[in-house]
């Protein structure tokens, strides 16, 4: 479940494919956790960003900025505005959230005899991914600076998570899915 999301993209005017005459603000947004896309609408007189992080969560007393969820949406139901800040705001989320990720580098596990969770992600070959599961059996990594420190071939690693989601969300023919929940 949802609590948080942050904005894509606000359509003051409402979304191009909404029908009728009656047209409402509507805003287009990604979960947190689940990296779930939605399609939102806020209160009166409220402007969103893009970047802006909102509570959906079923507290209605704690929702500020949004009345309500409308609908779930697909990558391709987001405006093109909305997929080019998906990178951008699925970084800013893994640098909030960089001990869950830094976890995940901790923790991953092999998939398959041949294949590790670690080479799902865009930029990791077999050559970074032993070099991850050497220096985590000395010593599991605290963030983002130590792990670019002790694996020199991994840089920008929310970035590559980021990337990663974005390949999630956009291809559903993924066959394995590590952080966009079906």
């Amino acid at each position: 479940m949802e609590d948080f999301a942050y904005i894509l993209d606000y359509l003051p005017q409402g979304s191009p494919s909404e029908r009728g005459f009656k047209h409402e603000p509507t805003c287009y947004a990604i979960g947190s956790e689940e990296f779930k896309l939605f399609e939102l609408v806020p209160r009166t007189g409220v402007v969103t960003s893009p970047g802006d992080r909102v509570y959906i969560g079923k507290e209605m007393d704690k929702r500020e900025h949004i009345i309500h969820v409308k609908r779930r949406l697909s990558f391709e139901e987001l405006t093109s505005n909305g997929q080019s800040e998906l990178p951008h705001t699925l970084e800013l989320i893994v640098v909030d959230n960089e001990s869950r990720f830094i976890r995940f580098f901790n923790e991953a596990q092999p998939i398959t005899t041949r294949l590790h969770t670690l080479e799902l992600l865009p930029g990791l070959g077999k050559k970074s991914m032993w070099s991850v599961i050497e220096e985590r059996k000395k010593e599991k990594f605290r963030d983002f600076a130590d792990l670019q420190r002790r694996v020199p071939t991994v840089h920008s690693p929310a970035k590559i998570i980021a990337k990663r989601i974005t390949d999630e969300l956009s291809n559903h023919e993924q066959k394995y899915r590590i952080f966009v929940a079906r």
